[in-house]
């Protein structure tokens, strides 16, 4: 833990670097998620961009380092930061709050986090450092303790608590649970909750409850929610809406990601266009096999999309340079680490037009034994790949999500 264990206050005022190297602005503070069975995780980083004090989802860092917090890319909301219900600002809200320890009053003076181990998570809290009031006591050296002895700090009544437990259990499983409470309750647990799980909540749901829940929230935060979710089920949810409400989230999107949706939202939805995702692995032949294993490596990446990468000539934002084929994880696995891709890449690899009918697409992913085929245009440029997942979502019946049972047996 002492290698990896960063204390907020050591984290404020150090640069925040783009994927290219550059700085464009600051840390100011660390935004934790309540508690729960698990330790608080960290959702992300208010920083200071251009005078403006916005929020980084932590998912978008790739590391804390002495010199600086480096992202994984270089897209960010620059819409001005808001704390939300049930969440707390490390800096701000705890350095200064009263902890009872062994019968003895102490404040917290800082707080510090460690990388974590739940899936979904990158950052949780670790460790409190404990001390006295006033000058001389800020002197002395700080009593480190476990976040739990602060505990109540981070508790924020039944509901956060059941938004925090949800947080450990698997999307379909919470969305068992939401059906089956009532609408009002279900919108209130949808305000406390982070964006992210609500999202991945959102994409378990059958599309009429995923417009009641997303229409209790207030524009901007469903926008937010509509970029935290997969491009291809975002565009599906906005399928679903009026054509005056599906333009007004568009708007309130950031513009990376409703052009994306844009963009899908001109297939038809029952296509490999309309079943596409615009963010599958894509890499250039000149990348490395020891690269391309890193990148499927990451832990936010869908199952689906980690089997396998799609390279393609520059360049690599879709539509992409030529397509010149998809190399499987095990193929890759086979190979030299320093080799590149365009030495490794199939002299064929399959690919369909985004007017290809579902069934087809089913059909194609069968005969092939793929997990996911690479979507191209008349040119051969990629747009996009459809999962076998997404196309099971769309091929089985309408509505098929309320006939899971609520509880499997042998499931932990």
């Amino acid at each position: 833990m002492t290698e990896t264990l960063r204390y907020v206050s050591r984290l404020a005022r150090l640069p925040l670097i783009d994927s290219d190297g550059q700085n464009f602005g600051h840390v100011q503070d660390v935004v934790l998620a309540p508690a729960g069975r698990s330790a608080p995780r960290v959702l992300g980083f208010v920083t200071l961009v251009q005078r403006r004090r916005i929020f980084v989802n932590a998912n978008r860092i790739d590391d804390l380092e002495a010199t600086g917090v480096r992202m994984r890319t270089g897209t960010i909301d620059l819409r001005p930061f808001r704390k939300r219900e049930a969440e707390l600002l490390a800096l701000e809200d705890l350095v200064g709050s009263a902890v009872q320890v062994g019968g003895e009053e102490q404040y917290v003076r800082d707080v510090g986090i460690t990388p974590s181990e739940a899936p979904g998570s990158t950052w949780e809290l670790a460790t409190l450092a404990l001390g006295g009031r006033g000058p001389l006591a800020r002197r002395r050296t700080p009593v480190i303790v476990s976040w739990e002895e602060g505990r109540a700090l981070f508790e924020f009544g039944a509901e956060a608590a059941e938004v925090a437990e949800m947080r450990d259990m698997r999307p379909a499983d919470v969305a068992n649970r939401i059906r089956a409470l009532p609408l009002e309750k279900r919108q209130r647990l949808a305000e406390i909750m982070e964006d992210d799980r609500l999202a991945d909540l959102l994409e378990e749901l059958p599309e009429d409850e995923q417009i009641r829940l997303i229409s209790g929230l207030d524009l901007e935060r469903a926008a937010d929610i509509l970029e935290e979710m997969d491009p291809d089920d975002a565009a599906d949810l906005l399928g679903e809406m009026s054509a005056e409400e599906r333009a007004r989230l568009l708007e309130a999107m950031e513009p990376d990601d409703a052009t994306h949706v844009r963009r899908l939202l001109t297939y038809e939805a029952a296509t490999a266009g309309g079943l596409m995702t615009p963010e599958p692995v894509i890499m250039s032949a000149q990348s490395t096999v020891a690269e391309a294993l890193a990148m499927l490596r990451e832990a936010s990446l869908p199952t689906a999309l980690a089997a396998q990468v799609f390279v393609v000539q520059p360049p690599l934002s879709v539509p992409t340079g030529r397509f010149l084929g998809t190399i499987g994880f095990q193929r890759l696995l086979r190979q030299r680490p320093s080799e590149t891709l365009g030495a490794v890449v199939p002299d064929r690899s399959e690919f369909l037009s985004p007017q290809t009918p579902e069934l087809q697409v089913a059909g194609h992913l069968a005969a092939y034994d793929m997990v996911a085929v690479a979507v191209c245009d008349g040119s051969r440029h990629l747009l996009g790949a459809v999962t076998i997942d997404d196309v099971m979502d769309h091929l089985l019946p309408k509505g098929w999500r309320r006939t899971l049972p609520r509880h499997r047996p042998g499931v932990g």
